[in-house]
């Protein structure tokens, strides 16, 4: 029933994206686009396992890559197990702090430990346009690890 209910909510989101445009224009991923694609991950890993989806999300040219969008995961630890920069996968992550010394993970950790998903501003480079801009990211927890999707200001 939950994944059914979830699938119900994807392919609402789903459909509300192709009706309404592109909310950012052509290079950038907005916040429905955001929550779909953390969405569809869920499902992702619900039917194709651990090892499956992760390798998966961390695929360069994979169906989690979309102009500006791409999955970020963590165990609950903040252990990197999937992100766009190969170097943070597979490194304690949990330290990571933002420009103005913001705890990221750590804000990260307690929305998903508190409400199981919610929105998080930092601010982080933009692998686009190589400079540091305000993010906001999408997260939800699924078991042990948190699935994340961003988009740029």
């Amino acid at each position: 029933m939950r994944a059914l209910t979830r699938a119900a909510a994807l392919l609402l989101t789903l459909l509300a994206l192709l009706g309404g445009g592109m909310a950012h224009g052509a290079g950038r991923g907005s916040a429905a686009e955001a929550q779909a694609m953390v969405g569809k991950a869920v499902l992702y890993l619900q039917q194709h396992g651990r090892q499956q989806a992760l390798a998966e999300f961390n695929r360069p040219q994979g169906q989690f890559r979309d102009r500006d969008l791409y999955l970020v995961v963590f165990d609950l630890q903040g252990n990197g197990l999937a992100h766009l920069n190969p170097r943070l996968v597979g490194r304690a992550t949990g330290d990571i702090r933002d420009a103005d010394g913001k705890a990221i993970f750590q804000a990260q950790r307690a929305l998903a430990l508190d409400k199981g998903r919610g929105w998080v501003d930092y601010k982080w480079p933009n692998p686009q346009s190589g400079k540091i801009e305000q993010k906001s990211t999408w997260l939800e927890k699924a078991g042990d690890l948190i699935i994340m999707c961003g988009i740029y200001q």
